[in-house]
């Protein structure tokens, strides 16, 4: 029986997409080829892993043992090319880094180019996740590196972590809006008014609704959306106004949409992000060099 890494790459795929069709998307080969590579997969191992039909694939029992395991032996394979590539003369390999919304959109572009500048036989793995899954990713080790906001629980001790970059909370309105006269904003004020809300479950979802606890007064959501810019455009549409981050609202600074505040609440004006990794006797020379360029400017 002969089982080619790459066949269970493009399993992992077909089953982490649920199509085949979208999994030769993602690996950009024809979907026949890749179906075809299934078909063999599931004849060296003498079972069906698969199971097809027009809405797409589901897993057999079968199927589901062997995803499990063709994700771990996945992870080895790419550890152990990566720690090879680590022996070099040359800082290489490939980095896995997961961040949140506000650390992708306000300050990692240019950073990341400072650091492919530096380090060109390093490749990036960007994954954005909500800050609670970017912990959660450097404490399982699925990655390298993580940029979350500072949570209100104390890190997990597994973890080593860095200051990374101030990220104070400003409000977003409508240019006609009431509250545009005023320089400074409270907490207490944007609560009088309907709210477009960020995706359930982030930090900074969480945090508004604590505040929100705190000060015993419901908040009045107009709708919840999934992205900075979605809510920046609700906002400019009249929709209601917005609690950001400074990287977020900075990020639309050529939008005469909507009108910044500042959030002067310390909670909110004291809103940092943090770097996070895996404590480790040693790391690969591409992941620290990472987390340096990252933190250079703490030290």
């Amino acid at each position: 029986m002969r089982i080619d890494p790459y066949s269970l790459e493009l399993f992992i795929a077909v089953v982490e997409e649920g199509s085949i069709a979208r999994a030769a998307t993602r690996h950009h080969i024809a979907a026949s080829a890749l179906s075809r590579r299934m078909a063999d997969l599931e004849s060296a191992i003498g079972m069906p892993l698969l199971i097809r039909s027009h809405g797409g694939v589901a897993l057999t029992e079968a199927g589901r043992e062997a995803f499990a395991r063709a994700q771990s032996l996945h992870a080895q394979l790419q550890t152990f090319a990566r720690e090879v590539q680590s022996l070099g003369g040359e800082v290489a390999g490939v980095v896995r880094l997961y961040a949140n919304a506000s650390a992708i959109v306000g300050f990692l572009p240019e950073r990341l180019k400072a650091f492919q500048a530096e380090y060109p036989l390093v490749q990036i793995e960007l994954t954005e996740a909500v800050s609670d899954e970017v912990v959660r990713a450097c404490v399982e080790d699925r990655a390298d590196v993580g940029i979350a906001a500072r949570a209100s629980v104390a890190t997990p001790a597994a973890l080593e972590t860095w200051h990374f970059a101030d990220d104070p909370l400003m409000v977003v309105l409508p240019p006609d809006h009431e509250l545009v006269a005023r320089q400074t904003l409270e907490f207490a004020d944007v609560m009088r008014f309907a709210l477009v809300a960020l995706q359930a479950g982030g930090s900074l979802d969480r945090l508004i609704h604590e505040r929100a606890d705190a000060q015993r007064a419901p908040l009045r959501i107009a709708v919840t959306v999934n992205s900075f810019d979605a809510q920046c455009r609700m906002v400019e549409a009249g929709l209601g106004i917005g609690v950001v981050p400074i990287s977020a609202a900075s990020a639309f600074a050529g939008s005469r949409g909507f009108v910044r505040r500042p959030l002067g609440d310390a909670w909110a004006v004291e809103r940092t992000l943090q770097v996070h990794a895996l404590r480790k006797s040693s790391r690969l020379r591409a992941v620290q060099a990472l987390i340096d360029l990252l933190t250079s400017d703490q030290k």
